[in-house]
């Protein structure tokens, strides 16, 4: 794996738990959507109550997922800020932590930094050189 690759996996983690979180939201709106029609033919009177239930199931399966996710997300950030910390250069951990643990652009880091958007592209690849990814 190479630093790049090790060092966007919280990234892409985080994406997931807002994409279940988003799922949470949907599954929410869909239990809260049923209603009951007034009519005077008979029912099943357990109609909407198994598409609630079905929705909360899903709800209390996806908010576990979640919290195990964000767990594997705290521990992850932890193993990256240590592999940072371990790189010498200063400059090269600013510049590695605002991208993989503030996740922001190389642009943005550009502009924090005060530098070119090409001085950082080549800082980058020097940073990358000097991280040293956990074997397993």
């Amino acid at each position: 794996m190479t630093a790049k690759e090790y060092l966007s996996q919280a990234y892409r983690l985080d994406q997931r738990i807002d994409s279940k979180i988003a799922q949470v939201a949907s599954l929410n709106d869909l239990a809260t959507k049923c209603s009951a029609t007034l009519t005077g033919m008979p029912r099943n009177p357990n109609r909407c109550g198994s598409t609630m239930a079905d929705a909360v199931c899903k709800i209390v399966d996806l908010q576990e997922e979640i919290n195990r996710d964000i767990d594997r997300l705290v521990d992850l950030k932890r193993e990256i800020v240590a592999v940072i910390k371990a790189v010498e250069n200063p400059e090269y951990q600013v510049m590695l932590e605002k991208r993989y643990l503030s996740f922001q652009t190389w642009e943005q880091i550009a502009v924090d930094m005060n530098y070119s958007i090409q001085h950082i592209y080549r800082l980058r690849e020097k940073a990358y050189a000097a991280v040293q990814v956990p074997e397993g």
